[in-house]
């Protein structure tokens, strides 16, 4: 029995909730972000935080950047679970920077440890990026006044660190009430759901690149799926996938909303 990517003529399945950076679709607002956070990097800004709703894409355009840059020119540490102390979010920064067999026990042992490393790459030509997905989870507040007097340790009156916090809406409001880490914030980017106009664009884009060549929803599926899904990625994804499975479970050449509806009342997203 085939599956469904050979009997909708693709490679690979279009609408996985994974943050495979060549799917994404760069609308007016992610192209802006993107652009904004790697002038952050590329310019040695300090801070730039990321935040938007759940499923919107942050987490895919900071992928985006670790594919893009270079890592002859940068040491890049990913934190994806931020839910830590201050000492434990320190450790695990220095473990995605590579020296993963490094054990420290004090607090000041691995704050001094950090920055060695922060100043050894600077050295050998590197610029080091530490990226903090789900920032917003961060409990103790304590972490952001470690992370902004890492900015403390300059060379030549450059950081030796840029850092980039993604998160939902509430990140904003918790480093809004701690003045001096707002201060280094150089850019803040805002993400909000895709735009009904962008709905259309969006799921071409990841079929495209998937290895579509013929037509698979019928045009008047795209604002439905917008309706329903609030126009979150997301849940865009988890639409569309159930939908090119169910069309080829039922032998369908294309699927038409009269599918979409049976589909979105069985995921609980009927509106």
């Amino acid at each position: 029995m085939i599956g469904y990517e050979e009997y909708w003529g693709l490679k690979e399945k279009p609408f996985e909730n994974t943050a495979d950076p060549r799917f994404l679709y760069l609308s007016n607002q992610h192209e802006e972000a993107l652009a904004r956070l790697m002038y952050t990097v590329y310019e040695n800004k300090g801070i730039s935080v990321l935040t938007g709703v759940f499923g919107c894409g942050k987490t895919v355009i900071a992928e985006k950047i670790v594919e893009t840059i270079s890592y002859e020119a940068y040491e890049m540490a990913f934190i994806v679970n931020p839910q830590l102390s201050a000492i434990e979010l320190l450790r695990d920064i220095i473990y995605n920077l590579g020296y993963k067999d490094i054990v420290l026990k004090e607090k000041d042992e691995v704050i001094h440890k950090l920055v060695e490393i922060l100043q050894n790459n600077f050295r050998n030509g590197k610029r080091s990026v530490i990226i903090i997905d789900e920032a917003h989870l961060i409990q103790e507040l304590q972490i952001f006044e470690e992370l902004r007097v890492l900015l403390n340790y300059q060379y030549n009156h450059r950081f030796l660190v840029t850092l980039l916090l993604l998160g939902q809406p509430e990140l904003k409001d918790k480093i809004n009430n701690l003045k001096q880490f707002t201060q280094r914030v150089a850019i803040h980017c805002h993400l909000t759901p895709l735009t009904k106009g962008d709905i259309s664009n969006y799921i071409q884009h990841r079929l495209e690149v998937a290895g579509a060549t013929r037509k698979i929803f019928e045009d008047d599926c795209y604002e439905y799926i917008y309706n329903q899904t609030g126009g979150i990625p997301r849940r865009i994804n988890q639409l569309c996938d159930m939908a090119i499975f169910t069309g080829y479970s039922e032998g369908v050449q294309t699927i038409n909303v009269d599918m979409i509806d049976k589909i979105t009342k069985t995921l609980g997203m009927k509106k």
